[in-house]
């Protein structure tokens, strides 16, 4: 038998014996881990947050977040001379003088892309899942803020070149800012240090970049990781698993080494893109001054939402006490503002608690759902798709209407009738084929796996021979549970249970019958098993026999 190295024992026994870690250590890495494809969407993210950590800290060896005006005398030739602020002049020279620093930049915004990338793709994983229930409510919670932080921090980066295409979004965000009832002139003076574009919007914009928001996700993203470690990982449905198991492989060395790949991979992607996929070539757009515009610009993909509500927004606002000297109110900028963020963010973290009380669940779900089995709730994430879908398409309008030949109006037009037809026209597709999924899954269960396998019977008719479906498979289907309801039912006089009662008690009856209860239920009580040819004995068990008699003829294509 093989000794462990003196080298190992030695400094594992010094310090075990000053921190008492191998009872934890022999605890905990052994803990069992599922294994799924859609598991490592998450790790997406923690990864690349890790680089944005790494990327970031070199940049800001050099980065000078100041707006005091500045000469250039850089290696850009096209703008030696040009006055510009030490915050473009100092990402000039990041790009174009300090060696890897162009790499390490566009690595670093790239990394941004993939990270809130992958967050989203990980709610939506989580959402389809049914992931979020109990008991994993606070922790769904928590990933919500960390998605809106995870925007605010893109924001507050985006807006540090202090080139001319940062500069129309810094633009946007003080006009956004301004148009809040009562202290919109307050934060946009404290962010701005004065009338716009003041002299400190750049140094309180990267105090808040690395220092304020990084932190909080720092410690968001550590408390999620606590959490879905003492709760445990959910686990999709498949033979021998249930809410009282983990079925998977141990933490080590296991899933450390694959999470290690991984990274890895993730560290190798994020390196090609920023060597070879140019991304925000500060230099081509100029230092920002307020006098400048240009035509065609869009924010990063996660921004360009709240850029198409801006856009497709009608001009209303209201006047106070009937007129403007008492106050103005611009609904054309609040609303496209606040609203969408607000539906999206409010209902993805309120939303484990309303589909808990219409459908009265409140037991410990640790195995997954397929979003084909829950048909309402995924046409509801599919119509949030839609809507936000919508909304990122329009906040290119106008490159949309340049390249198709379309009036700017009509595209707008378009958009304010797209952004209330799309989701509700999404909502009923999805619903329906939900439905269409669940009846394919009830043939396979009933009726068999389609071989291929043409028999013509004794009397002369042709079937196709099915066979059962792969074991696995099967038990993935057989997962499968009914969405729960709420006990509905009146009592001998007529009153309906608690809960029920009133307005309010009477429109959750009613969503609760619409929203669970068996759409489609898994066996099929009236398949023809005559034709199944799966040979459970008796009729169907002649016809699938092969070679029955002599007329009996087998094809296959």
């Amino acid at each position: 038998m093989k000794t462990v190295p003196q080298a190992i024992t030695g400094p594992s026994n010094f310090l075990d014996e000053r921190l008492g870690g191998a009872n934890f250590l022999k605890r905990n890495l052994r803990k069992i881990f599922p294994d799924h494809w859609s598991f490592l969407l998450g790790e997406i993210a923690l990864y690349s947050f890790v680089i944005l950590l790494l990327t970031g800290t070199f940049l800001t060896f050099w980065y000078k977040p100041s707006m005091m005006e500045v000469a250039y005398d850089g290696s850009y030739a096209p703008l030696r001379g040009v006055m510009m602020s030490e915050a473009y002049a100092s990402s000039l020279e990041i790009s174009f003088d300090v060696r890897g620093g162009l790499l390490i930049r566009q690595m670093h915004h790239w990394a941004a892309l993939l990270f809130v990338a992958g967050m989203m793709v990980h709610a939506l994983r989580v959402f389809f899942t049914g992931a979020y229930r109990k008991p994993r409510e606070i922790n769904w919670i928590i990933g919500v803020l960390l998605l809106t932080l995870a925007l605010a921090e893109g924001l507050t980066g985006y807006s540090l070149p202090d080139d001319l295409l940062s500069g129309a979004g810094l633009r946007i965000t003080e006009g956004v800012a301004i148009s809040l009832p009562l202290v919109g002139t307050y934060i946009t003076f404290f962010l701005f240090g004065g009338e716009y574009p003041g002299h400190d919007v750049i140094s309180r914009f990267y105090s808040l970049h690395i220092l304020l928001i990084p932190g909080i996700l720092l410690a968001l993203i550590s408390a999620h990781m606590v959490l879905m470690w003492v709760q445990k990982h959910t686990q999709m449905p498949g033979k021998g698993r249930t809410n009282q198991n983990v079925v998977g492989a141990p933490f080590y060395p296991a899933f450390m080494a694959k999470a290690g790949a991984y990274f890895l991979f993730t560290l190798g992607v994020i390196a090609g893109l920023g060597t070879f996929a140019q991304i925000n070539p500060i230099w081509i757009f100029g230092p920002y001054t307020p006098a400048d515009v240009s035509a065609g610009s869009q924010p990063d993909f996660y921004m360009g939402f709240l850029e198409g509500a801006l856009r497709i927004m009608p001009p209303w606002e209201i006047n106070l006490f009937g007129t403007a000297h008492a106050g103005t109110l611009p609904l054309s900028v609040i609303i496209p503002a606040l609203v969408p963020m607000g539906i999206i963010m409010t209902g993805l973290a309120l939303y484990p608690f309303l589909e808990r009380w219409v459908t009265g669940d409140h037991r410990e779900h640790h195995v997954a759902d397929r979003p084909r089995n829950n048909p309402h709730r995924t046409s509801i994430g599919i119509s949030a798709m839609t809507f936000y879908g919508v909304l990122w398409l329009l906040g290119a309008n106008d490159e949309i209407s340049a390249f198709f030949h379309i009036s700017l109006n009509w595209t707008t037009y378009a958009g304010r009738v797209l952004i209330f037809l799309g989701p509700a026209l999404a909502y009923l597709i999805t619903y329906r084929m939900c439905l269409g999924l669940q009846r394919s899954d009830q043939a396979v269960i009933s009726h068999g796996v389609e071989s291929g396998v043409i028999k013509r019977l004794p009397h002369g008719e042709f079937i196709e021979v099915h066979t059962p479906p792969a074991e696995d498979i099967e038990a993935h289907m057989r997962g499968k549970q009914p969405v729960p309801m709420l006990p509905v039912a009146e009592d001998a006089a007529g009153i309906p249970p608690k809960g029920m009662r009133g307005p309010l008690g009477r429109l959750r009856a009613r969503m609760s019958k619409a929203y669970g209860g068996e759409k489609i239920p898994l066996e099929d009580p009236h398949g023809h098993e005559e034709h199944a040819a799966i040979g459970h004995g008796g009729e169907e068990e002649q016809h699938a026999a092969v070679g029955s008699s002599d007329d009996d003829r087998s094809l296959t294509h």
